[in-house]
């Protein structure tokens, strides 16, 4: 089945109670016995609730999984991975993450005995050297956000194996309809669904895919136990959302590549960051690894106040927090997403304070590049 019919056919497209085209939703806390612990597969719907289940069995179809979980956030979903690990271990994260995995990783994790080293997953030397007798997971952003770095997920996969750790991938950007972590080696895949997948800016989600029923069993013990589950309303829009996904990730790519093309002319553009770009340092990587680039780009105007007035001139780019919608939106990573994280470390990193992120949207391109180009030049 090829990828544009498993976002319409995969999962349980239909109701199996009533052969609704729409699996409806089931706005249910808890389920009618016919005895003592005789019931319809539901009891509780912190447990289990059939529209989030028809989500769950949908998102693991479409990241070719063993079994999925819904939550009410991204950081829901990381949280409850995370939550796997013990105390006393350690976990090797990508550097340039999310400021909100960034912080789970240094304010809370820390508290709970777990501790993390943080290191450019692009470079095998830096993982080898932070691997500790007690590391237990490497995790990854590719591409990263904000300054879309690559990571080949199936190299990293045979040296996890054979350091018996697991390989957690945080498939937010790509989605899986560019890119299939657990295909090429990865154990568990991770999505803040508010981005791409539910597309619309009208829903806040996790999702968390993993590839084996023993992990499955696991990730279920901690969602249900800890209870950060996704609801039924907001289950319906990300499957709603889903059935679009090929459509949208494709005119997304489209006009980003207008838009680089454009960017790239500018003078006052400095360092953009898009894999789509052959000077990237992982193109070719970025080519073999996934079947399309996706819409995030990053550049530099030089300082917080020009990234300032480039946004305050815009018309059709929102300044907002997230990405992955049909509408434009952009940020400043350092002021916004990042600022989590310490000044002294962003800087070492590359996130300066006139680094600009921008998602682009299904709008027409020309009116996009029509606007940047106004306000760069401006």
């Amino acid at each position: 089945m090829r990828r544009k019919t498993k976002l319409i056919h995969g999962g349980t497209p239909f109701d199996p109670h009533t052969g609704a085209v729409s699996v409806p939703i089931y706005q249910v806390s808890t389920y009618k016995q016919e005895e003592i612990g005789v019931h319809k597969g539901y009891e509780y719907s912190r447990t289990g609730n059939p529209t989030r289940h028809a989500l769950e069995q949908y998102i693991a179809d479409l990241e070719e999984g063993s079994r999925g979980f819904a939550f009410s956030s991204g950081m829901a979903a990381i949280h409850a991975v995370f939550s796997l690990l013990s105390a006393g271990d350690h976990i090797i994260l990508t550097d340039d993450v999310y400021g909100g995995t960034y912080r789970i990783a240094t304010k809370v994790l820390n508290r709970l005995g777990i501790e993390a080293t943080f290191v450019d997953t692009t470079k095998q030397e830096e993982i080898d050297k932070a691997l500790l007798p007690h590391t237990k997971a490497l995790f990854v952003e590719t591409p990263t956000n904000p300054l879309l770095k690559v990571t080949d997920i199936a190299k990293l996969a045979e040296w996890t194996k054979s350091k018996r750790l697991l390989l957690i991938v945080d498939n937010t950007f790509s989605t899986p309809y560019w890119q299939t972590p657990l295909a090429l080696g990865a154990d568990i895949v991770v999505h803040s669904a508010t981005k791409y997948i539910g597309g619309h800016s009208d829903v806040v989600a996790g999702l968390a895919v993993v590839n084996n029923e023993a992990l499955g069993e696991e990730l279920h013990f901690v969602q249900n136990a800890t209870g950060g589950v996704l609801g039924p309303q907001d289950s319906w829009l990300l499957m709603r959302g889903l059935k679009t996904l090929g459509l949208r990730m494709e005119a997304h790519e489209e006009n980003a590549r207008a838009i680089v093309a454009s960017l790239s002319a500018l003078p006052a553009v400095h360092g953009i960051h898009y894999p789509g770009l052959p000077s990237h340092p992982q193109h070719e990587l970025a080519k073999r690894q996934a079947r399309g680039f996706g819409g995030i780009i990053s550049f530099d105007v030089g300082s917080a106040q020009q990234a300032a007035a480039v946004i305050q001139r815009l018309k059709y780019f929102t300044l907002a927090e997230s990405l992955g919608a049909v509408e434009s939106l952009i940020s400043v990573p350092a002021r916004m997403t990042h600022a989590s994280i310490p000044a002294a470390r962003r800087q070492q990193l590359g996130i300066t304070d006139g680094l600009i992120r921008i998602s682009v949207g299904i709008e027409d391109a020309e009116d996009l590049v029509e606007d940047l180009e106004q306000s760069l030049q401006a």
